[in-house]
């Protein structure tokens, strides 16, 4: 019984319930065991497993589940390339094929320009493209787009899933991010979608990307839970988001964005600095009920300058 700390016993009819304190990661879980009296003897009849938080799930895929092309790379594929060197099996995902995110063309001529070119980003991180090809500008949470992520999170089986921030400036990384965490729940439920149960499907680690400039929807500043050093990662994050070329014109014409690239390296290197890196992403683990709390990304890229649980900037 080692590794608990008792701290009391329960009366329950003839039946006792011995209650220890569990540690984990910084978290203390009340862990209650029946016992029975037995003359002046305590005999422990049932045993929970006792939660080994350093156990890393045995499938490893990560899955990002974005609203467009780009993205992923805008906003965590730093740390998908991160995983992939470690192993890990890598999809993006989006909800959109970003036809709305040109000055010329149909919305079907934008679409294939831009799912092309998240396919070839995505070679380059020995990544799978998937797109789910509800419309851009005009997502909604509803059976119908839900059922898709759903079956998507079927064929895929993530242990770990990225998703849009809760609150951004785009109404679209909203839903994106309703769709995310709804499909993570509930996709390993054996009839919620009629696509094959993979083994190993299970409620998956969750975390949604920073927020556009570290804000949310109003302007307040997003406190992320997770840093991710991606300074080593930073030329290949580049370089998988200039294969997105249709987005230069757009992004000056309507974003006020002229160089999208040199956009993304600045902002990565100033949440770096907060933090004492060269460069780095930031997360929001959901940790509700159901999901692992214990920070994956942070157990697995741990950073060198920071030692504490949870992710704080430097003053």
């Amino acid at each position: 019984m080692t590794n608990r700390d008792f701290v009391r016993l329960q009366r329950l009819g003839e039946t006792l319930l011995l209650c220890c304190s569990v540690q984990r990661l910084g978290e203390t879980l009340l862990l209650c065991c029946p016992v029975q009296r037995l003359g002046e003897t305590l005999l422990l009849i049932e045993e929970s497993p006792l939660p080994t938080s350093n156990d890393l799930p045995s499938r490893k895929v990560a899955l990002a589940l974005l609203a467009h092309p780009d993205d992923a790379e805008i906003g965590c594929v730093g740390t998908l390339i991160r995983l992939a060197e470690l192993g890990w099996e890598i999809h993006i995902a989006t909800v959109s094929a970003g036809d709305c995110g040109a000055l010329t063309g149909s919305p079907s001529e934008v679409a294939e320009i831009r799912i092309a070119e998240g396919v070839a980003a995505a070679k380059l991180a020995n990544a799978r493209f998937h797109c789910l090809r509800e419309p851009d500008g005009r997502l909604v949470y509803d059976r119908v787009a839900l059922q898709k992520t759903i079956d998507l999170f079927r064929d895929v089986a993530p242990t770990l899933v990225i998703t849009m921030p809760m609150s951004d400036y785009h109404a679209d990384h909203e839903i994106t991010s309703q769709l995310g965490r709804a499909a993570s729940f509930v996709y390993a439920a054996p009839n919620a979608s009629e696509r094959p149960l993979t083994d190993g499907s299970t409620v998956p680690y969750l975390y949604y990307s920073d927020g556009h400039g570290g804000k949310d929807r109003m302007g307040q500043p997003i406190i992320p839970t997770t840093i991710v050093d991606i300074s080593e990662q930073l030329d290949q994050k580049t370089e998988m988001l200039a294969c997105h070329k249709s987005q230069r014109e757009w992004l000056k014409a309507h974003n006020g964005i002229d160089d999208y690239l040199s956009a993304m390296r600045h902002y990565c290197t100033q949440r770096g600095q907060q933090y004492g890196v060269h460069a780095a992403e930031a997360f929001v683990q959901h940790r509700g009920h159901g999901h692992p709390s214990n920070d994956i990304l942070a157990e697995l890229f741990p950073l060198l300058t920071s030692s504490q649980s949870q992710a704080k900037p430097r003053n």
